[in-house]
């Protein structure tokens, strides 16, 4: 497996140097495995390497430990450095993401992207934030203060309202990122975190949390189908709370209900401001 705009690299082989580098003492670290690591960071920025993918369209994903024990390495390989914007100062051991002409992307001041995060073609930045690792597809609009986590994978035509909160993850190891698929609407203020994977086309209503551990309460058949961590495609959300008893009494805990599904039958554009209309939710 090569990538391809830099036939030269195997990524098989890159992939093993990392695993190699990311058990060595920091100490052992030279001037070449950090520009090892750097090439990485450069194919995670241009969208050639990620972190998690799909194995077939539509089908389960993959996570690509390594890809994330690059960006962890970085942090080792890096040292402080003052990066000056314009009127803007940061200082950081990363450097921001540039070239966004060139790339097609619309980015409003004072948006900030990470380098090692992928933006596609067609993607709008609104004052927002982008982490590390991130890979946002084409034609997404990242609204007002809404935040990309690291590693974070956000389909094309997706959504992300004002103030969303998208979760990242680099430790542990092991934990598998957000993953937001394509044409999501994500109302504002939501909360998306600790791995949830919110399928294709899928609507939550404002101010909906996921964690891992919320339950998900499908209320579209007779009888009532608790899930966890995925957001069915096409389904529509809204925040809710259950009653659980305690020991020191009944208490109303947060929970998210599935009321409906998002038509098919129109547009996306239309059919959500359908849906929307249809189960009075807020966005």
């Amino acid at each position: 497996m090569t990538s391809p705009t830099h036939p030269d690299t195997d990524l098989v082989a890159l992939a093993a140097r990392i695993e190699e580098l990311y058990e060595a003492p920091t100490g052992d670290l030279t001037d070449e495995d950090a520009a090892t690591v750097d090439h990485v960071l450069d194919l995670l920025d241009d969208g050639l390497v990620r972190v998690a993918a799909p194995t077939t369209p539509g089908g389960r994903w993959r996570v690509n430990e390594w890809a994330k024990k690059a960006v962890l390495l970085a942090f080792r390989t890096r040292g402080m450095e003052t990066i000056e914007c314009g009127p803007y100062e940061y200082h950081d051991k990363l450097a921001l993401k540039t070239g966004y002409a060139a790339r097609g992307v619309r980015v409003v001041p004072p948006a900030t992207a990470r380098h090692g995060a992928y933006l596609a073609p067609g993607v709008v930045m609104m004052p927002s934030y982008v982490n590390i690792g991130a890979w946002v597809g084409e034609n997404t609009m990242v609204d007002t203060w809404a935040t990309v986590g690291s590693c974070a994978q956000i389909g094309s035509d997706v959504h992300l309202s004002g103030g969303v909160g998208i979760g990242g993850v680099l430790e542990p190891l092991q934990a598998t990122p957000v993953i937001v698929e394509d044409g999501a609407f994500i109302g504002s203020r939501c909360i998306v975190v600790e791995g949830v994977h919110v399928g294709a086309r899928a609507v939550l209503g404002a101010n909906v949390v996921l964690t891992a551990s919320t339950p998900i309460i499908d209320m579209r058949g007779k009888e009532k189908v608790e899930l966890r961590g995925e957001v069915p495609a096409g389904a529509i959300v809204v925040p809710g709370t259950r009653t659980k008893r305690l020991p020191a009494g009944k208490a109303r805990l947060p929970c998210a209900y599935i009321i409906g599904d998002r038509s098919a039958a129109t547009d996306l554009k239309t059919s959500l401001t359908d849906a929307l209309r249809e189960h009075a939710v807020s966005v």
